[in-house]
């Protein structure tokens, strides 16, 4: 059953106080508009059209657009089959839908990066697995299995995420893990070149293509000097910068002067 409003006034013939408000304030906003010219009921139906492909190509379903914008499902159907037009204020709520997480049905299957990087980083400052497991309530060794893969579930995403949240910027130990399994956590992810939290920002984390900025400089000769001076491995993008810098020193010796 419908909100009570004009909607249900006009489609489910409710003549309540609160329908037929609605209903006199419609009118009063169509005559207005109707005397200044400005009266239209409708818009084009195509960038919604277009928009809600997009949508669907983010793994988004009508049902989870219905939802997040809010309609009726069969306005959504009825766009992609060919409509031409339809309110704008329908229009305006599908168009501001975005492909969020939390607009995604649950079980959808999504790229774990994201995901990976942020167990990777808790992991490197101190975070052992199993402690990462208990709060995500999995059974042992379901982490594990869960950064081999490719793909995570919505879900899934969302529970780490939060987690990662909450824990990021706490101290393992005052959750009970010991000296040396903080010690050892950490010398796992560094065997593993594993990122910390401060080598990614909420933009970059999930980012396919972005790489972690572990000193500020990554990916500059300075990158690597400061990687030695906080006792990590220089990372690639270091690590090449720094032997192209070598590279041009030594052309630059060898030639006559």
């Amino acid at each position: 059953m419908r909100d009570h409003g004009y909607a249900r006034y006009r489609l489910d013939g409710c003549r309540c106080y609160v329908c037929a408000f609605a209903r006199s304030r419609y009118d009063e906003n169509r005559d207005r508009a109707i005397a200044y010219g400005t009266w239209n009921p409708w818009t084009d139906a195509e960038p919604v059209r277009v928009h809600i492909q997009f949508l669907r190509s983010c793994t988004m379903g009508l049902r989870a657009i219905a939802a997040a914008a809010p309609c009726n499902r069969k306005v959504l159907q009825g766009v992609m089959a060919g409509q031409p037009k339809l309110r704008p204020d329908t229009a305006a709520r599908i168009l501001a839908v975005e492909p969020l997480l939390e607009n995604l049905a649950p079980g959808t299957l999504m790229s774990a990066i994201g995901t990976h990087r942020r167990v990777h980083a808790l992991v490197a400052v101190g975070w052992p697995q199993q402690y990462l497991e208990r709060h995500l309530r999995t059974g042992p060794g379901n982490l594990g299995m869960m950064l081999k893969r490719d793909q995570v579930t919505v879900r899934r995403a969302l529970d780490v995420r939060t987690m990662y949240d909450a824990l990021w910027r706490a101290d393992p130990a005052d959750h009970g893990a010991t000296p040396g399994g903080i010690s050892r956590a950490r010398k796992y992810a560094a065997d593993r070149q594993w990122a910390p939290p401060g080598a990614w920002d909420d933009q970059s984390i999930d980012d396919p293509d972005a790489r972690p900025d572990w000193t500020g400089t990554c990916g500059t000769p300075e990158g690597f000097w400061a990687h030695r001076s906080i006792r990590t491995r220089p990372c690639p993008p270091c690590r090449l910068a720094y032997n192209a810098q070598a590279r041009e020193r030594q052309a630059a010796q060898k030639e006559p002067t």
